[in-house]
């Protein structure tokens, strides 16, 4: 089997429907499998799946296990030699799937690969980053990143043309190794919905593997699938996942770091918006509420410890 394609899926029946049709017109002469993981889905999304794409290897859970622990039900029945994980929220395009196979099967150091995504659009999006340091965090909440020259953690200033070694690839669209992921073991299930893919490519990488981005194009990433669900629940949840890797690869100080400089950012944005609001900007008052929410939850978005954490 050359490629495993998993894809968790939770109440995004329209957007994975659009993505199967893509993924199955663009595997070419790949042997491959197509791994679905439904997460307690109440749209329909199974039924979908039955009649419209009965080749479909779905796995229904009954709760909503999260990103982690959903990829994970399926990477221990993948039988691909490369595994791609894929957000409902994609389309295939051209030859990538079979490109981005060849592409690793000529460089066996490389773990994870991540080939050139854009936006809804067409223009580019940053799906692969540097490690989101607390630097690069400090930079975020004085608002230094939106200069593109300065904004170091997302590469803005670089067009993806080229090839090039990175620290993180999206979880959007990432093809990882089955023999690294058999070496260095699967996603932290103690992260539900941001950061994983992070804390993995940093294990890959203290590992020896290499973490790669390759100009093969291309994937359509639209963003706001599932996680447009979750409102101002998703940024606490990025809080939570982002101060959980800290913890994890500095310790408790670089955690307590961590939740402080993102608790002054959304704390600042609550403050700014609000009184953007008052001057009856456009939209402000949405954003105000916004993260006025985000802020009432951030107490919750402390990590707790998990049983499922990995090291």
């Amino acid at each position: 089997m050359d490629l495993s394609i998993v894809i968790v899926n939770w109440n995004t029946r329209d957007l994975l429907r659009d993505c199967l049709g893509s993924v199955f017109q663009g595997l070419g002469a790949l042997k491959a499998e197509v791994l679905v993981v439904d997460n307690a889905s109440s749209d329909g999304s199974c039924a979908m799946l039955r009649q419209l794409f009965p080749q479909v290897h779905l796995i229904e859970n009954e709760h909503n296990l999260g990103f982690a622990a959903g990829n994970n039900v399926a990477l221990r029945r993948a039988k691909g030699r490369h595994v791609l994980l894929l957000n409902t929220d994609t389309l295939v395009r051209g030859h990538v799937l079979p490109e981005a196979v060849a592409w690793l099967d000529l460089h066996p150091d490389v773990a994870v690969m991540g080939p050139r995504v854009l936006n809804g659009d067409g223009s580019v999006q940053p799906s692969c980053s540097a490690f989101p340091s607390l630097f690069f965090l400090a930079m975020q909440t004085f608002g230094l990143t939106r200069f593109g020259a300065l904004d170091r953690y997302r590469m803005t200033g670089w067009d993806r043309l080229t090839e090039r070694r990175v620290d993180v690839i999206s979880g959007a669209a990432m093809f990882v190794r089955r023999s690294a992921m058999a070496a260095v073991g699967l996603l932290d299930e103690a992260f539900f919905f941001y950061g994983e893919e992070t804390d993995w490519c940093r294990r890959f990488k203290k590992a020896g593997w290499k973490i790669v981005f390759a100009p093969i194009p291309e994937i359509v990433h639209f963003g706001n699938g599932a996680a447009g669900k979750l409102n101002h629940r998703r940024d606490v949840l990025m809080t939570q996942g982002t101060t959980r890797l800290h913890r994890k690869h500095g310790g408790l100080l670089a955690g307590l770091v961590c939740f402080a400089l993102l608790s002054a950012h959304n704390t600042s944005r609550a403050v700014l918006w609000s009184v953007l609001s008052v001057l009856r900007r456009p939209g402000a008052a949405a954003r105000a509420r916004h993260f006025a929410a985000v802020v009432a939850d951030l107490p919750q978005a402390w990590p707790r410890p998990s049983r499922g954490a990995t090291q």
